[in-house]
């Protein structure tokens, strides 16, 4: 089998759009993940309801505009990744199978790692999986990449009570385990679920992420003005709108419904909060299209590119932070207190991006990833856009 592997785009071929995105929806998912730790004496949705009338309101801004909004955008970049590497190709199908199942190999293996040691709840593996069995869809007509997103679209709306914006769970051993050894049993029981499962709730956003890349929408922006403007607008309201049933509920504004209503809004919220991610990234796409790349600019975008590196250090403030056997913030940290660490922590990385873009380095775990991939050396001094 011979093929031409064309590497990775050089940092300054890179549209400002994605990861302008990328950058700052690292922010949302960090408000996402913390709020999971928190213990109190009763826990809905992730979080405790015994709090300030503060924690009321962050909980309720959360819920609204960041829980099951963040995760969806990340998926329709990373389909939309997938195509830009599939365009980039010259070599046979299988060889660009191969290419991309190269990929996911690394993915799954980091996915069990970064589950094992720092955070259980890595989507990193199920991201693996997903890109494994994916590859199948990148020679598909658009019509059929339509047609099956919607089709996991109506899936992921059905009546259900395994939703985790609905969840009355408090964080369990897997979560907050007591020593090291019940965190390595815990986790390595519950992550092979995650990873299979969490495809189905991913396929939308990376199928549609596919039919967006082969048309370059978020790298042209100029040419789908009005396709972007109708998905910005339509797609944070929807998102909005969808999110209320369970963000009143959840911020103690509303009472809790019982028996069958649970299991709408809990559908309902995760429905909206996949539409609501394809409205985050269009208006992203659309404000970069117009910002000035100034520093505070070019500082996201640079977190951005280097997304895989910031996730994964996020992760390990969290596993300091609320871990039993280190700090035990759970049950110190308030909803709004620990949203303050959200932002200190999404901070931090975006100095930390900034600093390796002033430099001229990549992430090193980007350098690890697609030097898998592509099996080649990936140089450490790319471009520097200033």
């Amino acid at each position: 089998m011979t093929t031409t592997e064309q590497g990775p785009i050089g940092i300054s071929d890179r549209a400002l759009g994605p990861d302008l995105a990328r950058g700052f929806m690292l922010l949302f998912i960090a408000l996402a993940n913390s709020h999971y730790f928190l213990r109190g004496p009763s826990v809905l949705g992730g979080f405790p309801q015994d709090g300030s009338g503060m924690d009321r309101a962050v909980t309720w801004l959360i819920a609204t505009f960041v829980d099951g909004r963040a995760f969806p955008m990340f998926g329709l970049l990373f389909g939309y990744g997938v195509a830009q590497i599939v365009r980039r190709q010259t070599g046979t199908p299988w060889a660009i199978r191969f290419l991309l199942w190269r990929r996911s190999l690394v993915l799954v293996v980091l996915g069990v790692l970064h589950a094992t040691l720092l955070y259980v709840g890595d989507i990193l593996g199920a991201y693996g999986v997903l890109l494994f069995l994916g590859v199948w869809a990148i020679r598909w007509k658009d019509r059929w990449l339509l047609v099956v997103a919607t089709l996991f679209l109506v899936l992921t709306a059905l009546p259900s009570d395994t939703s985790l914006s609905i969840s009355a769970d408090p964080p369990d051993l897997a979560m907050l385990p007591p020593d090291l050894g019940t965190q390595v049993a815990r986790r390595l029981l519950v992550h092979p679920f995650i990873a299979l499962l969490g495809p189905i709730g991913f396929a939308t956003p990376f199928l549609i992420g596919l039919w967006a890349g082969r048309r370059r929408i978020l790298e042209r922006p100029a040419e789908h003005l009005r396709l972007l403007r109708i998905t910005a607008a339509a797609g944070v309201a929807i998102g909005v709108l969808g999110a209320q049933p369970v963000a009143l509920m959840v911020a103690r504004f509303a009472g809790k419904p019982t028996g069958d209503t649970l299991s709408l809004i809990g559908p309902l919220h995760d429905v909206s909060g996949t539409i609501s991610g394809f409205g985050y990234a269009a208006l992203i796409v659309l404000i970069a299209s117009r910002i000035r790349r100034g520093p505070v600019v070019l500082a996201i975008a640079a977190t951005g590119q280097r997304s895989l590196t910031c996730y994964l250090a996020q992760s390990v403030v969290w596993t300091v932070a609320f871990t039993p056997y280190l700090l035990d913030l759970s049950d110190t940290l308030t909803v709004a207190t620990t949203a303050v660490l959200a932002t200190a922590t999404w901070t931090l990385t975006v100095l930390l991006a900034d600093r390796m873009r002033r430099a001229g380095h990549r992430g090193p775990f980007e350098i690890l990833i697609r030097r898998f991939t592509y099996r080649t050396g990936v140089s450490r001094r790319p471009a520097v856009r200033r």
